[in-house]
């Protein structure tokens, strides 16, 4: 039976609780450093204490420590990986490769060692690596066929959220422009601005739209496509959103989780245990998001783009029917509240917003009239009032199902129980839990079956939730205190806790032992010291990434030849420009000669524009395009 996972993002301890209530079984979160999203750093104190609520579920902790290191990190950077092993997290996500072999915890390969192929992918799992973390830009297909070469890799794919324009991990725009690097956890967020699209001629074919601003990823209808894939751990993209939005993403795809498990015959289950309650139905459309788009699953697709605004527009509520000087009405069925945010693409395809001062069925006052807003138009709500106060509170409750037995001994008497997820739920059959008391046996004045089953389902302030109890046989004709049985209930959910984290231990062991055992076989880097994942890493060998010493010795013991150091430690960077060459920030599958109509080889009209295109920001900085049409993507150079 495979395991199912579903991983959520964790900004803060907070969110990390939200998305274990509502049903995940992961979440990923950032230590104070090292993360690749440095603004969503933690204490080890607050993850410690999301590693204990987490596993209470058999839910897991990931720890993202997914930068490049600089040498004088290094010791600072191991300590920090013992420190987080000290305290119980599950596994640590990484980037750097000074870091394998390095940690007590099982390691992961983050996104941001750029996991597009197989013979990546391959390598990483002969590294030691036990899961990968597939680029965002695979198809269904393409994983599908990694998971049949290396069946023994753990898939993790991301299922929704933000898309970076880039491979992960092969992005230094924000470096190159603002000193800001992406593989340090400070994106600035270049692929969010808007540019004009220039020929060779100089001739201005688009103006100022956001060219290489993407839709958000959404793959909730195509969560079984993944999973027949071979992928096992769903992953949703939000380390810096707040625990509203966490609530409702992990909610949604929960849901469709379990109906893949209920209807798969018993091939899956979920990873974690747990029945969650909702107090709300989930909603995707009502939290933050630029549009959807199912990328590149199904292969190249028209659409995923979206050039207007990189800001959410959220869910179309219907269209502006009638206005006049301080209000409007709107055609549709959507049902509006006081302080709703809306939003509107006006006629220079700008997004615009306001809020709703007041609403009256389907006629709203706004705060300040939108001067550009005309009949017609089409209205987003961004921000949902009702929804969000909805979500404000205890949105759900997770709770794990046991079978209970009261029974009497010869010595005294026994309380039994049965996790029902961990499959043995016969009663006759070996409890997973079992607390016995010697009492002397006083024949009580009255039947004591409700005063018994009063006393041991009493779990309310425990993950555990009594679906079945009873009082075997003629038990309940014995006089047994409250207090004792009281103690009993408290004593079986101790030994259940204790029992779930020595499972969770000897997993993080096993774990742990596969991945040390690093597969032998010919030095991997080819007779030109090449390791032969991407042909652009043979001509921008910072493209490894290698930003310490340790790293750069552990790929030479690859046979890397081309030691050279990331983009980020070039002297080039650092403004002393001994090379002058043209160099590549961006490698990108989202392609603008197919977005804007024009790729010959797909159907597409032929350009009349001179190529090379660029790519112009309003401060007249370019950046030249080339479209790598072998290899389907688009490549953006600094000239």
């Amino acid at each position: 039976m495979t395991s199912l996972e579903l991983l959520a993002p964790a900004k803060n301890l907070e969110c990390g609780m939200a998305a274990i209530d509502n049903g995940a079984d992961a979440v990923y979160i950032g230590a104070e450093r090292y993360g690749a999203r440095a603004a969503a750093g933690n204490s080890l104190a607050d993850i410690e204490e999301l590693c204990s609520y987490a596993h209470q579920f058999k839910a897991k902790v990931y720890v993202t420590v997914n930068t490049i290191v600089y040498d004088h990190e290094l010791d600072d950077t191991r300590q920090l990986i013992a420190d987080l092993a000290d305290i119980g997290v599950d596994a640590i996500l990484v980037q750097d490769m000074s870091l394998v072999g390095k940690s007590r915890v099982p390691l992961h390969a983050s996104t941001q060692t750029d996991n597009r192929t197989l013979e990546k992918v391959k390598w990483l799992g002969e590294r030691g690596f036990r899961r990968v973390v597939l680029a965002r830009e695979l198809s269904a297909d393409e994983i599908a066929h990694i998971h049949r070469e290396v069946p023994d890799v753990e898939l993790e794919v991301f299922v929704h959220g933000a898309l970076c324009v880039s491979y992960s991990g092969v992005c230094y725009a924000s470096q190159h422009c603002f000193q800001r690097s992406a593989n340090r956890g400070e994106c600035a967020q270049f692929c969010r601005m808007p540019f004009s699209l220039v020929d060779a001629n100089g001739t201005e074919i688009i103006r100022k739209r956001h060219l290489l601003s993407l839709k958000d990823m959404c793959q909730i209808d195509n969560l079984k496509r993944l999973v027949e894939a071979g992928a096992v751990s769903f992953k949703i993209e939000g380390r810096l959103k707040d625990a509203t939005y966490v609530k409702n993403v992990v909610a949604a795809y929960s849901q469709q989780l379990n109906r893949i498990v209920e209807q798969s015959g018993g091939r899956y289950r979920r990873a974690s245990l747990g029945r969650v309650e909702y107090r709300f139905t989930p909603n995707l459309n009502k939290t933050f998001n630029r549009g959807f788009t199912t990328y590149f699953l199904e292969g190249r697709q028209p659409d995923i783009f979206s050039p207007d605004t990189p800001k959410a527009m959220g869910e179309y509520v219907g269209k502006v029917k009638e206005m006049s000087r301080q209000s409007f009405n709107v055609s549709g069925t959507a049902a509006f509240a006081n302080g709703d945010g809306l939003c509107f693409i006006n006629a220079q395809r700008e997004l615009e917003g306001f809020r709703v001062n007041r609403a009256e069925g389907n006629r709203l006052f706004p705060q300040h009239m939108p001067s550009h807003l005309r009949p017609g138009m089409a209205l987003y709500r961004n921000s949902d009032v009702a929804f969000e106060k909805l979500l404000s509170g205890k949105s759900a409750e997770r709770h794990i199902p046991l079978r209970m037995r009261y029974v009497e001994t010869d010595e005294g008497f026994c309380l039994r129980c049965w996790v029902e997820e961990l499959g043995d739920v016969q009663m006759g059959g070996t409890p997973y839990a079992e607390q016995f008391v010697r009492l002397p046996k006083e024949a009580a004045k009255s039947p004591q079956r409700n005063q018994i089953l009063r006393q041991i389902t009493k779990l309310g302030n425990t993950p555990f939730a009594c679906d079945d109890a009873d009082v075997v046989g003629d038990a309940d004709r014995w006089f047994v205190p409250a207090t004792v049985l009281a103690t009993m209930r408290r004593n079986l959910v101790d030994q259940l806790l204790a029992l779930f984290a020595q499972d969770m231990q000897q997993q993080r062991h096993n774990n742990l032992a596969e991945s040390t055992t690093v597969a032998k076989g010919k030095n991997p880097a080819d007779a030109t010291g090449r390791l032969s994942w991407n042909p652009y890493y043979e001509h921008y060998p910072y493209l490894y990434n290698i930003s310490n010493k340790k790293a750069k010795a552990f790929y030479g013991q690859q046979g890397l030849s081309l030691l050279l150091p990331a983009f980020e430690l070039s002297n080039r960077n650092e403004g002393n420009r001994t090379d002058d060459s043209p160099r590549l920030l961006m490698q990108c599958r989202h392609c603008l000669r197919f977005s804007l109509g024009y790729c010959v080889k797909r159907g597409g009209k032929r350009p009349e524009w001179k190529e090379p295109l660029s790519l112009e920001l309003s401060d007249r900085q370019r950046f030249r395009l080339e479209f790598d049409c072998k290899q389907c993507q688009m490549n953006v150079y600094d000239k």
